[in-house]
């Protein structure tokens, strides 16, 4: 362990505590040189693809995806169990390496703080991950607004791709959470100012730019992809894309370093690949193909990170990141929490700011019996994909052994392989061994994975072949707007493209109130997107947001310099 074992306190103080590795020993674990490397200060680097090349036949590692039940606000410790499993691997003998998304400031500073995980399972520098990294994000931004301001310019200076400014299906972005942005009106001042028109922004992390990023496996491929984006129609129903508009080219250049993933490491040293950050709700919420394609030539195991619940960005990493990136996960762990099952019965609510339920706290087998239901549906949701599932138990202190029994109880009568109690919070690596080694077992079972749906589907199909085997949904239904744009979609030859659900993540269902197991109910597809240069189509499901607000306590009102050490604090 490290010194931050001895440390008591907040994720933070834990975090500064830690005795990091230069960044260039951490590399040299795993078998990457200096030359390998763009080096960033001492504890961080970009790593080179040419490295790829250079691996292509290294036999590839286990390759293992952590997920989890339907969120509560809080929260199941996805993040902290990729830490801690990947930490808890090389415990016992194994060489894993971690791949996670880089977390957009929204959050950071919003309601739901940093993403480095917590307790003794952390990304380190913990501040430096939370906030701008190695740029990556606001290269996406700069790159995604550059197209915005070369499509308005076009309409401006005589429209010679006759473009319908009605149809203008991208919006301006920026990475942070800011709901009087979301709907504006440009171009106001005269003619020199622009054309007036109503449009909007969406967080960057919700940028088809940084869908690209996540799901590209080359540079080249990252220019053909940004070149197919589709901004608009023109007047004959054809689609505009960034190739027509002439900035392809130079949003690649905006982007040829944000096209390397960066590597940090854990609190034990764990070498952690971090790379691009589509959120899970919107995009398909999974971190780099590039880094996978990387991590999974470096080492014995690879463990990666979906958004989300299982129905959201572990459905997506199936159906769209494995399509594209030719890898194949070995076993999938879903993280569940005694008191988020709790939730999921519909007992107790929580209201931010305000104490816990005591109910949430002490023994209620009963309600833990019925939030199972959620736990039940996710484990067959995972198990349409042919994968052994592992039941990662994220242990706190006021579970009781009859509420663990329970939860164990249902996962194996659902399918799971196992289910086994995690104190990687408050051990490390070393709460993490059991967990480790059910996995170790998981990921050597015969595996028959496969996608849940053909490509060649009409659209229709493939949505409510998701609406109603994941979600369990009884039909679906579509808007005028919704019918409108699968027929032009159809029309144009994007009907082939994966389909990329944009809905709540509170509910199994579009509705963020109904909990637990939601059966038989209506999914209500009031639009679909075409994000043609990632390689998906995202219908959107009743009420979404592509632009967070702040909370009426934004956790960003904490995070602050303490100028007599020079050190961050506030973070979380």
């Amino acid at each position: 362990m490290t010194d931050a074992k001895t440390a008591v306190g907040s994720d933070i103080e834990i975090a500064q505590a830690a005795k990091l590795k230069p960044i260039l020993e951490v590399a040299e674990s795993v078998g990457l040189t200096e030359d390998d490397l763009e080096l960033h200060g001492k504890y961080k680097a970009k790593v080179h693809l040419d490295v790829i090349e250079r691996l292509k036949d290294k036999p590839n590692a286990k390759y293992i995806d952590v997920t989890a039940i339907t969120p509560t606000p809080l929260g199941e410790g996805k993040t902290t169990t990729s830490v801690g499993l990947t930490q808890g691997l090389n415990q016992i003998g194994k060489k894993a390496i971690l791949a996670i998304r880089q977390p957009s400031m929204g959050p950071t500073f919003g309601i739901k703080g940093g993403a480095a995980g917590g307790g003794y399972s952390q990304v380190v520098p913990m501040e430096d991950f939370n906030l701008h990294l190695t740029g990556d994000i606001h290269a996406v931004g700069v790159a995604h607004n550059l197209l915005c301001a070369f499509l308005d310019n076009s309409i401006l200076k005589g429209n010679p791709l006759k473009i319908d400014p009605s149809t203008i299906s991208v919006r301006r972005v920026l990475d942070i959470s800011d709901r009087f942005l979301r709907n504006v009106i440009i171009g106001l001042g005269g003619k020199m100012d622009g054309i007036p028109r109503e449009t909007g922004f969406d967080i960057t992390v919700a940028s088809e730019v940084m869908a690209i990023l996540a799901l590209t496996t080359s540079l080249r491929d990252l220019r053909e992809r940004l070149g197919k984006m589709v901004v608009a129609m023109n007047t004959d129903g054809k689609p505009v894309t960034a190739e027509d508009l002439k900035a392809a080219g130079a949003m690649t250049v905006l982007l040829k370093d944000a096209i390397m993933p960066t590597l940090l490491q854990t609190l034990e040293n764990t070498p952690a690949f971090i790379h691009a950050g589509p959120f899970a709700n919107i995009a398909h919420g999974n971190s780099s193909i590039l880094a996978d394609m990387i991590g999974v030539k470096l080492g014995d195991y690879l463990v990666t990170e979906s958004g989300f619940g299982a129905d959201i960005g572990a459905e997506k990493f199936m159906d769209i990141k494995c399509r594209y990136s030719g890898l194949k996960p070995d076993a999938v762990v879903l993280v569940a929490t005694i008191r988020a099952l709790k939730m999921h019965s519909g007992k107790f609510t929580v209201v931010a700011g305000k104490p816990l339920d005591p109910g949430l706290l002490s023994e209620n087998v009963e309600a833990v019996d019925a939030g199972c239901s959620n736990l039940v549906k996710q484990i067959e949701n995972m198990r349409l994909f042919g994968v052994p599932v592992v039941v990662a138990i994220n242990f706190f202190p006021t579970d009781t052994d009859a509420e663990i029994e329970t939860v164990k109880r249902h996962a194996k009568a659902a399918g799971a392989f196992d289910a086994v109690v995690s104190k990687h919070w408050s051990d490390g690596g070393e709460g993490a061994k059991e967990l480790a080694q059910a996995v170790v077992t998981a990921a050597d079972q015969p595996s028959d994975f496969k996608f849940l749906y053909p490509l060649d589907l009409p659209i229709k199909e493939k949505i409510e072949i998701i609406a109603k085997k994941v979600y369990g949904a009884g039909s679906v239904s579509y808007s005028a707007l919704a019918n409108k744009q699968i027929k032009s979609y159809t029309e144009n030859g994007f009907d082939k493209l994966p389909i990329c659900m944009a809905k709540t993540h509170l509910s199994l269902s579009h509705d963020p109130k109904l909990k637990g197991r939601p059966e038989g109910f209506d999914v209500p597809i009031r639009e679909v997107r075409a994000s043609v240069g990632a390689g998906f189509l995202y219908p959107l499901l009743g009420t979404m947001r592509t632009m967070p607000g702040l909370p009426s306590k934004p956790a960003g009102n904490n995070v602050d310099i303490d100028f007599e050490t020079g050190k961050i604090v506030g973070l979380f």
